[in-house]
């Protein structure tokens, strides 16, 4: 089972560092609307999301090999809040998609600043499920 835990926290990780960079990316992109540089960050948007996606999909597939292993902590306030959070990262994961969608069509509508506070909502989640992982309040 220690196996399956590394696993699940490396590609956690590889999951949060493209919510981390990904938003960091629109940044960029909704400071330069045109142009070569545009181009270029639309092409690092893609690429990144593909990696989004592959961290993202095996935390989920280990995650869940891990409530298979210990069922009873299905019945933990602390895991029910984590999958609450999990799912709302998911959400923001999908949101980060329609977003790289709609840098890819053109139609981009938010400023850098708007980008700027986006980018800082996965550090939410991770302190959040960080310590309901680690201390188990309830």
């Amino acid at each position: 089972m220690h196996w399956i835990e590394a696993f699940h926290i490396i590609f956690m990780v590889t999951w949060f560092a493209g919510l981390f960079y990904l938003p960091r990316l629109f940044v960029y992109a909704a400071e330069n609307p045109s142009g070569e540089r545009f181009s270029l960050l639309q092409l690092m948007q893609r690429r990144l999301l593909v990696i989004t996606h592959i961290g993202g999909g095996l935390t989920l597939v280990f995650g869940l090999v891990l409530l298979m292993g210990h069922g009873h902590y299905l019945a933990a306030g602390w895991m029910h809040a984590k999958l609450t959070l999990v799912a709302g990262l998911i959400g923001y994961h999908l949101w980060c998609w329609r977003l790289v969608g709609q840098f890819a069509r053109g139609v981009n509508r938010r400023s850098s600043t708007w980008f700027r506070w986006f980018n800082e909502v996965p550090v939410v989640f991770l302190i959040a499920i960080v310590i309901l992982v680690v201390i188990r309040p309830f």
